[in-house]
Parts: C-alpha cells; sequence; structure tokens
C-alpha cells in the first residue's frame, strides 16, 4: 500500500511515479487491478489546463489531503485523478491507463471492447473497472478502500514523457508520463 507522503509531494514526481504501480478495484466480491502505465501532473491556478483554476467542489477536492480520489465527469467519462502535494495546494495526477492484471473477464463485461481497448485511456479504464463518482474522496491509501493504489514492486520499465492530451493550452513543459512497452497507453 501507498503511504500519504508518497502522493504529498510534487505532481510531476508523483504522476512519473505512479507508473507500475497497481490501481486496485474491489467490486462485489471480485478484485480489478491493472498496472499503472500512463498518467498526467496538473498543477494549481497556474496550470491553465488545471480544474484548480475553476471555483466549485472540484477545486475544493484538490485542495484537501494526498492521497484521496478525485473524480469527475468529462465528456460523458468519469475520470480518476488522485489529489498530490500538500494540503492546500490544488494539484492531483490522472491515471490515464493502465494494464490489466486482475478480473479482465468482469472489465471485458464491463466495457464490451476487445482487450487492446479495454483500458487504454482515463475513460476507459473508469468503465471496466467501474468507477464512478459514488468513490469520489475515497483514501486511496487505505488497505480496505473499495479503491486503492498498491506498490506490487512491479517494474515500471522505461518511462517516456510528452505534452499533455487534449488540452487547450499546456504548460512549457511535458507533463504527461507513460510505459515505452505497454500496449495499453492511449497513445504513443
Amino acid at each position: 500500500m501507498l503511504e500519504r507522503r508518497f502522493f504529498s509531494r510534487n505532481p510531476e514526481v508523483v504522476a512519473e511515479e505512479l507508473i507500475g504501480k497497481v490501481l486496485v478495484r474491489s467490486l462485489g466480491g471480485r478484485v480489478l487491478s491493472g498496472k499503472i502505465v500512463e498518467t498526467e501532473a496538473y498543477y494549481g491556478e497556474k496550470d491553465p489546463a488545471s480544474r484548480a483554476k475553476r471555483k466549485g467542489s472540484i477545486r475544493e477536492r484538490m485542495l484537501g489531503d494526498p492521497g484521496f480520489s478525485l473524480i469527475y465527469g468529462v465528456h460523458g467519462n468519469w475520470l480518476l485523478n488522485v489529489v498530490t502535494g500538500p494540503r492546500g495546494f490544488p494539484s492531483a495526477v490522472l491515471i490515464r491507463a493502465i494494464e490489466p492484471i486482475d478480473g479482465i473477464e468482469e472489465m471485458l463485461k464491463r466495457r464490451k471492447s476487445g482487450i487492446r481497448e479495454l483500458t487504454n485511456g482515463p475513460g476507459k479504464l473508469t468503465e471496466a473497472m467501474g468507477i464512478t463518482k459514488e468513490l469520489n474522496g475515497i483514501d486511496l491509501t487505505s488497505g480496505n478502500s473499495l479503491l486503492r493504489i498498491e506498490d506490487r514492486g512491479l517494474p515500471p520499465g522505461k518511462i517516456l514523457r510528452s505534452h499533455r492530451i487534449g488540452v487547450k493550452e499546456d504548460m512549457d513543459r511535458p507533463l504527461r508520463f507513460f510505459s515505452a512497452e505497454s500496449e495499453f497507453v492511449s497513445r504513443r
């Protein structure tokens, strides 16, 4: 299990170090999991693509304790983020893609797609794992949480960087991290 201090750091550092960690969802007595293979870091108000720029519940959640889930809808999809940085600084990391490990059959039922399209995007992974708004604010550092992130000692492999996907205005440095070897990243 990852400790809260892991998430209390700079979102850029957390985003890179989440590659290779395992997202775990307990759902109806089943365990669904996948190795995190793609993330994006989002900073506070000075980040033109961050939701922290807007007033409301998303910003309030980002200002809270690190290590908690931040789930919101975009274009009919739920997006899973983890709050990062120190309390009071609105930052988060978007989990963009995972490589399925446990519960693949259940994920396939939920997505009704082929294995390659199962979790290779932020909306796809939340649909496959049954992650919805009801899990917003879940403590991802708790071992008995319905949603958590674990360190199973899986090697992250070579990690590449690029600019974030689908943002109209980005920061001057690349804040997207992804596994060079995984077939489950959303884009190369």
